[in-house]
């Protein structure tokens, strides 16, 4: 019986709901608890007539549904967002394969993140204008997706931001600490420059705090035997390597020029 009044009363205040005049206090309520979605999910519901026959648990169940989907959207988008990527539109759908040597199946089967879920590693190795940047966008887009906390970020740049974080009381600190908790990283430019004894502390320092926990992946024109030597050599570079290399999944990108690709065929 109880049961029952309850349903009623709800049915009763779901027909206010959905008639003609909506509550604004309702309304007020709603978007003060950051529920602005339902509002137009009622509103859809009140002008779609086939709702009328819905039962009271069937229109709740739509409502759901809309709420999560609208939810789930602004979060991936906001993640995104924050993510930065040089190339926020790249699709793994959309990546070209042809005459690269790059197998389909492996980028497959990393879209799917579960290399994230493993903590493994991604290298992207291949000559300048090979894609490399692309092929770790859309993955990084892929993990966001996934609600996974991603970041993108050019290595010389990241290191400019240790120069200046370094002017600052516990600055480096503070910056290790953001960077060590992105689901996944991406380290564009890896190894691009030189780097200093200072910043190969503070890469080794990152690379460590991110081991085994989380995962990054490096875009590079190098290949692992060069690795120690643009590292600055010695037990850091050995240290470093032995903290990515040992579990990751590496993809050379082949030789084929895809900005010259692109540009030629209007891509």
């Amino acid at each position: 019986m109880i049961i029952y009044e309850i349903k009623r009363y709800y049915e009763f205040k779901m027909s206010i709901l959905l008639g003609k005049g909506h509550n604004d206090e309702t309304k007020r309520k709603l978007r003060e608890l950051n529920l602005s979605e339902l509002i137009t999910a009622l509103e859809i519901q009140q002008r779609d007539i086939n709702c009328v026959t819905l039962q009271f648990d069937e229109r709740i169940q739509r409502l759901m549904d809309y709420l999560y989907q609208e939810k789930y959207n602004s979060k991936i988008q906001r993640l995104m967002k924050l993510s930065k990527f040089r190339l926020p539109k790249a699709e793994v759908n959309d990546i070209y394969y042809s005459e690269r040597g790059i197998e389909k199946q492996v980028i497959q089967e990393l879209s799917t993140c579960q290399f994230i879920g493993n903590n493994s590693n991604v290298i992207f190795q291949g000559f300048t204008g090979s894609g490399k940047t692309y092929l770790a966008c859309a993955l990084g887009r892929q993990a966001c997706k996934y609600q996974i906390k991603t970041r993108y970020i050019r290595l010389p740049d990241l290191l400019v931001e240790h120069d200046e974080a370094s002017l600052v009381t516990k600055g480096s600190a503070k910056l290790l600490k953001k960077y060590s908790c992105y689901g996944l990283l991406i380290l564009d430019e890896w190894l691009l420059e030189d780097i200093s004894e200072e910043e190969q502390h503070f890469i080794f320092e990152l690379i460590e705090r991110r081991h085994d926990s989380t995962s990054t992946i490096f875009c590079t024109q190098y290949r692992q035997e060069d690795w120690h030597s643009r590292l600055g050599g010695g037990v850091h570079a050995d240290a470093i390597m032995d903290r990515i290399v040992h579990n990751a999944i590496w993809v050379e990108t082949g030789s084929l020029n895809m900005r010259e690709y692109c540009a030629k065929h209007k891509l």
